[in-house]
């Protein structure tokens, strides 16, 4: 199953992020991200409805992207992020400086 992918690219990038992404896939997470943004700079938009786990290591991958897309300008939301996850951000306090949406 594909874990990320993007469904838009009009006003800002919206990727689909569904399943488990950890240790084993966050590189690939990361490369197709930074490849989208690098073609078409703008905010990004994570609709995390889907995604159903994350471990430590894409809790770094989400603050590489967040590093990256701010040094540009531009804005990173996680947006309908389940309770299981968002207590991840929450413990890391993460969520003080990333915008997470229930």
């Amino acid at each position: 199953m594909q874990q990320v992918k993007l469904i838009s690219a009009d006003e800002r990038l919206v990727f689909e992020l569904s399943g488990e992404i950890d240790a084993a896939t966050s590189e690939d997470f990361y490369a197709q991200v930074s490849a989208a943004y690098n073609h078409d700079k703008k905010d990004v938009t994570f609709d995390c409805a889907a995604l159903s786990f994350i471990d430590s290591t894409t809790l770094g991958t989400f603050v590489k992207i967040f590093k990256m897309l701010r040094q540009d300008g531009n804005n990173m939301l996680l947006d309908r992020v389940r309770p299981n996850v968002k207590k991840l951000f929450d413990i890391c306090a993460l969520n003080t400086i990333m915008e997470i949406r229930s």
